[in-house]
């Protein structure tokens, strides 16, 4: 049994003792034990990782297992880890602990809420681990499913009709990635649904993958906001609980621009490059149209919101670009947009839980008010438009760069067209930032608000600390990621 499966069984123990918790207290103690467990193994998952391939350990993916789930459709628990999983399994655990601290004073049904909350943290976990088409898949729909209750109930504004946009929408994709994965199984001539074994075949014709590749990477890519796919991202994020948005943006949109290069185009390379300037198109238009409807939007979950659909964009984007290093940088984006928009969600939650209010215009002077979150927005936001020394700065560097790499006018031309975002999102993360920190205060019952308490203070400074670590020492990580694009991104081009 490999150690990636206790990434499965802890969350499953969590929801055992969530489920014989008698009071807040013990659900508490529950939800921070094993999130605390969930980063501790992450983070020795990565140390060890990192140590292997020093060692020379050259193998694809490592700490695989695999045992026989469904003999007649020959389907496994089949896990494994490259670089890039790595990445995401920590960035998911840091989701999860830092979004424990922030739903800390959350009420009413807490105990409810942290059971649905944990089994999305399952299914996220156990996708990243999955290297079984049908298992990643299950786990994928464990990821969504739990997200309508969670906004339904638990969420704020027109929460019931977010929540059924989200569901319906991201069930219309999930119905086209059965077809494609199913698709792709049996026209592979394959002896299991293996990711890595299927692309070792090379089996599947030409025309069969042009018919398959759409359906897999829109399936994927309207988690990851593909634009004309986005319009329930908006909605869910701005109805969603605070920790419920950390995860939602932070992570459950990952898994989006993960399933598009890890299947679409990993296991359908011929498609991928004769398709791939179709979704090109499409992914400019989301990195640019985010950026501007966040410019003019009032409400701030909305402005992040927006502004998410664009830095997801930006991750299929570099995809696309097919570099080595545009891939790497989308990696890398995946991780930064991940702890950035994280960041964000927690401090927003924050401020609305404080004033009541998420409309910039009602707000104003709150650094004066609430010195900590106030100090802790400006870092997000300069993370977020991409100032060097943070997260955003080293992968959307690392994007442009792979992307203009491509000596073809298309690709240079929407190049240079995405990078108007940076100035687009420097004006609405400034006037933000402008208006309801350092403008007079809006309201003089503001005065009376406290700042953050403790537990608020662990999940941001954490987030922080990471986004400035990534920022200010990125090698790490981008080499880690960087071996790992190689050999997926040798299997597309070549």
């Amino acid at each position: 049994m490999s150690i990636l499966t206790l990434f499965v069984v802890i969350p499953a123990l969590m929801l055992l003792g969530l489920w014989l918790a008698r009071n807040l207290n013990q659900v508490r103690g529950v939800m921070v034990t094993g999130a605390s467990a969930l980063l501790m193994l992450s983070i020795w998952l990565t140390v060890t990782f990192i140590q292997m391939r020093h060692a020379g350990n050259t193998n694809p993916m490592l700490f695989t297992y695999s045992a026989t789930w469904f003999k007649p459709l020959n389907i496994a628990y089949s896990v494994g880890v490259d670089g890039i999983s790595v990445v995401m399994l920590l960035l998911s655990s840091i989701i999860v602990f830092t979004g424990t601290f922030a739903s800390w004073q959350l009420k009413p049904m807490t105990k409810e809420y942290f059971l649905w909350f944990t089994l999305l943290s399952t299914g996220v976990f156990g996708f990243f681990i999955s290297i079984d088409m049908f298992t990643m898949f299950m786990f994928y729909e464990v990821a969504l499913i739990p997200m309508y209750l969670l906004i339904g109930v638990w969420g704020s504004g027109p929460k019931e009709y977010a929540a059924m946009k989200l569901t319906l929408m991201l069930m219309g994709g999930s119905a086209l990635l059965i077809i494609g994965i199913l698709g792709i199984y049996y026209f592979s001539g394959a002896t299991t649904m293996n990711v890595l074994e299927i692309a070792q075949l090379h089996n599947i014709p030409v025309n069969i993958q042009k018919i398959f590749f759409p359906l897999v990477f829109i399936g994927f890519g309207v988690l990851g906001a593909l634009f004309p796919f986005h319009t329930w991202s908006p909605d869910g994020h701005a109805s969603a609980p605070t920790a419920v948005s950390m995860l939602h943006a932070g992570v459950l949109m990952k898994l989006g621009g993960y399933g598009c290069f890890r299947i679409a185009m990993f296991l359908l390379p011929d498609a991928a490059r004769e398709l791939s300037w179709i979704f090109l198109i499409l992914t400019t238009i989301s990195v640019v149209y985010g950026a501007l409807s966040a410019v003019v939007q009032t409400d701030l979950k909305y402005i992040n919101a927006y502004s998410s659909v664009s830095h997801c964009g930006l991750v299929l984007f570099a995809l696309l670009m097919m570099t080595k290093t545009s891939c790497t940088g989308a990696v890398l984006q995946m991780l930064s947009h991940g702890l950035m928009t994280a960041l964000f969600f927690a401090l927003i939650g924050m401020i609305y839980g404080r004033t009541h209010t998420r409309d910039v215009r009602q707000l104003g002077g709150l650094m004066k008010i609430m010195p900590f979150l106030g100090v802790g927005y400006v870092i997000a936001g300069l993370a977020n438009l991409g100032l060097p020394g943070f997260s955003g700065f080293v992968a959307e560097m690392t994007i442009f760069v792979g992307s203009f790499a491509n000596n073809d006018v298309f690709h240079r031309t929407a190049t240079i067209i995405a990078t108007t975002s940076i100035v687009v999102t420097a004006v609405y993360i400034l006037r933000v930032v402008g208006k309801i920190l350092y403008q007079k205060v809006a309201n003089p019952h503001f005065e009376q608000l406290t700042d953050a308490t403790w537990d608020e203070r662990v999940a941001v400074s954490l987030l922080i600390i990471c986004v400035a670590g990534l920022g200010i020492a990125p090698l790490w990580v981008s080499n880690v990621i960087s071996d790992a694009v190689g050999p997926i991104l040798q299997n597309i081009i070549f």
